[in-house]
């Protein structure tokens, strides 16, 4: 494990997943500060960094310190930073925006490199956040299905129902011009991370229809059971939030899936993604 001299590292979960403290990233970093905070989030694939005191303004310059943000397709960002989407659930709402596992945005051809999400409203329990490790999802299949995926071309949609019905009340306050079926995107099954040279499952219950060159219903099997299989427990951690966590995530070997159990209660996060590249 590597040695931090400037910030402290403490894991939340076996798995995947730390805690980052003594550190305030609302103000400007050192190099070596901004070194180990990649350094973490490279090796636990999700960061939580609380207690902070943000604006957009200074969620998008430390933002700006990992990749460009990117703009999200389908709810607009806010007026003056339209790279930030604040994600918000009303009280009078029962679906919670992005509510099943997912990793952000795969029907896009260069799918984002990560996700910061920053922590400004909750409800007084419940909203957490569940990860999970891909590294360890594609590491743990049999020698026979990683041979089978290694060839197979998965079919990544932004149509599919289930997740069109979790971003209905966000669209219905800021929606975009963009047709919630207009993106589609092929990438490997299994893709290779461009850092740590790591491989991991990158399909997900929310954008992938089905694999290329099968219908939908020979990819069906295959895929139903990759869905369960890469949510299992051991490979997960669970994120509780308190206002002022800003929460990191690696978009190209996790998942993540926010719990939807605080009805009646208020939730807002301000949400920002960086360009990632295609995968491979």
């Amino acid at each position: 494990m590597p040695h931090y001299k400037h910030i402290t590292v403490k894991p939340i979960a076996g798995a995947i997943g730390a805690d980052i403290e003594n550190v305030d990233i609302s103000k400007p970093l050192s190099d070596d500060e901004l070194s180990e905070i990649r350094t973490a989030f490279l090796d636990h694939l999700v960061i939580c960094i609380r207690d902070q005191t943000l604006q957009p303004k200074s969620q998008l310059a430390f933002a700006r310190h990992f990749g460009t943000p990117m703009i999200y397709p389908f709810v607009k960002g806010l007026d003056e930073y339209p790279e930030i989407t604040p994600v918000i659930k009303e009280k009078e709402h029962k679906i919670n925006f992005g509510g099943l596992w997912h990793s952000d945005t795969a029907y896009e051809q260069t799918p984002p490199l990560g996700t910061m999400l920053y922590a400004r409203e909750l409800p007084p329990y419940g909203g957490d956040t569940e990860f999970s490790n891909m590294y360890l999802a594609y590491e743990t299949l049999s020698d026979g299905m990683k041979a089978l995926l290694e060839n197979l071309t998965a079919v990544n949609i932004s149509g599919k129902g289930r997740v069109q019905n979790t971003r209905a009340p966000m669209r219905g306050k800021a929606a975009t011009s963009a047709s919630e079926d207009s993106f589609i995107a092929e990438h490997p099954a299994v893709r290779t991370h461009p850092e740590t040279g790591r491989k991991s499952l990158y399909v997900n219950l929310a954008h992938t229809s089905h694999f290329k060159g099968m219908t939908a219903e020979e990819s069906a099997p295959i895929l139903d059971y990759l869905f369960e299989h890469q949510v299992k427990p051991e490979f997960t951690c669970r994120v509780k939030w308190e206002v002022g966590t800003l929460t990191f995530w690696d978009n190209r070997c996790t998942q993540h899936n926010p719990l939807n159990d605080y009805h009646g209660f208020r939730r807002e996060m301000h949400r920002v993604t960086l360009e990632g590249d295609k995968p491979v």
